[in-house]
């Protein structure tokens, strides 16, 4: 399910109470998580990664999540609530279905998704019933925006960044997929994620939520079949390589940037 050169907006609700964030909340409702995290983080953290480290061990075998390589503390304050509002309220988002295969599109103003239309995720609630914005907006509508966001700074050889921003509220999530390699970096809240290598498909229904696979099917996995997970906080960026399953499950209202290497 790959967004191409596209704006990935993944717009949903928190109707929890609110509580600061790591970094502040920036007006983003944070609230209690619908999950906890997991037990165990199995996918290595680096604070002091080299380049030639990340080529040698992670670009190309397993998922990384990378800490301090980058300040976005701008990016960071243009992204609260009350910044984004007033800068891209009137902009029309297009909401996609929240499977693993998007169909379903629903053209809404930002402004009107986000002080009305938003509502928590429903645990009972099957994927092609949650709408969320992912890649159908012309990138240079938020240009302004994303002038100011780092990227990581490990590239890939021919391929070419894009990015996707995302908005998440605390239990939802996009179930099992894969796409080419890319980074994705918390900016509020936390991200729970889940990974399988490419030759190891995972158990999932496609029209299943994230939240109902972690409910229904993960609990009942033997220990050699769970997958690599760890809990993504803000400041911090995920590393995952071409090719590679991932499901993530949002732990509070989640604002995240993804960079994608096509």
């Amino acid at each position: 399910m790959a967004p191409g050169p596209l704006l990935l907006l993944a717009l949903w609700a928190l109707a929890a109470p609110a509580r600061p964030g790591p970094a502040g909340d920036g007006g983003w409702r944070l609230g209690g998580p619908a999950v906890a995290e997991e037990e165990r983080c199995t996918v290595e953290r680096r604070a002091d990664l080299t380049y030639t480290e990340f080529v040698q061990h992670y670009a190309f075998l397993r998922p990384v999540i990378l800490q301090g390589l980058t300040d976005n503390s701008k990016f960071r304050a243009l992204c609260s609530r009350e910044r984004l509002l007033a800068s891209f309220g009137e902009r029309v988002v297009r909401l996609s279905t929240a499977n693993t295969y998007s169909y379903r599109k629903v053209d809404l103003p930002f402004q009107e998704y986000v002080e009305q239309l938003l509502h928590p995720q429903d645990p009972t609630s099957l994927g092609n019933d949650t709408l969320y914005f992912f890649g159908d907006n012309n990138f240079t509508e938020w240009a302004s925006l994303f002038r100011h966001y780092s990227p990581p700074p490990f590239g890939l050889l021919d391929t070419t960044p894009a990015y996707s921003f995302g908005i998440a509220g605390a239990g939802s999530g996009v179930p099992f997929h894969w796409h080419g390699p890319g980074y994705s970096e918390v900016i509020y809240g936390r991200k729970r994620w889940f990974l399988y290598p490419p030759e190891k498909t995972p158990e999932f229904h496609p029209n299943k939520t994230t939240l109902a696979w972690l409910r229904d099917t993960y609990s009942a996995l033997a220990p050699h079949a769970r997958p690599l997970e760890c809990t993504v906080r803000a400041g911090e960026v995920l590393y995952f390589p071409d090719r590679w399953w991932h499901a993530t499950l949002n732990l509070d209202t989640s604002v995240f940037i993804s960079t994608f290497l096509g």
